[in-house]
């Protein structure tokens, strides 16, 4: 993929998370659930297959990216696109779960705005990072993000990639949207007291 693909497909990822993922999670938070998003797209031309939200409230195993692949294979047959055909996008880096339901689905890749790492630090979730460390002995990172599944994709190690006046310009597009998260992360973090969210 040469630059200019790469910057038309991460601007087309932003736009799906500012139009498709955000809203979505808004209510999600409202209602009680966690931060997570993900979103499928096709990869001949990028139109949004599905975009979703975490939904842990009505079943725990619903992450952002669990839901979307539930709401994903309740499309029609004949018209849902085979996952080699399809984009992962993922607001943050998927946990062991949703890196396993991910595989199982079939998808050559999987693309991602915040870090492990984030989660922990920037959202007060550790819970990926402590079943990582606690399930299957692996330190932060460990995991192999290339694969003979799948190759995985933070985009902002992708932007930094990128000539440095179109990074900058991507880069301030993601402040924005980390600023709206840690928005929804304070309002979920005050509203979660007495939620039926095992790790919550």
């Amino acid at each position: 993929m040469d630059r200019n693909d790469t910057k038309h497909l991460i601007e087309r990822f932003i736009a799906v998370i500012e139009h498709d993922i955000l809203p979505r999670t808004r209510a999600g938070v409202a209602a009680g659930n966690k931060v997570f998003g993900a979103a499928i797209l096709r990869k001949s031309d990028l139109a949004l297959v599905v975009a979703e939200t975490n939904n842990e409230l009505e079943n725990p195993l619903w992450h952002g990216e669990m839901h979307a692949l539930k709401r994903f294979y309740e499309l029609p047959a004949g018209s849902r696109p085979s996952t080699r055909d399809c984009l992962f996008l993922s607001t943050h880096e998927p946990c062991s779960l949703c890196l396993s339901a991910i595989t199982w689905a079939g998808f050559d890749n999987f693309w991602y705005l915040f870090s492990h790492q984030d989660s922990r630090d920037e959202f007060a979730i550790p819970h990926d990072l402590r079943i990582l460390k606690e399930v299957f002995r692996l330190e932060p990172g460990g995991y192999n993000a290339r694969n003979a599944f799948w190759t995985a994709h933070g985009l902002r190690a992708e932007i930094n990639r990128l000539p440095a006046a179109q990074a900058s310009a991507l880069h301030d597009r993601l402040d924005a949207i980390r600023a709206a998260y840690a928005a929804l992360s304070e309002s979920y973090q005050a509203g979660k007291v007495g939620n039926d969210i095992p790790l919550n």
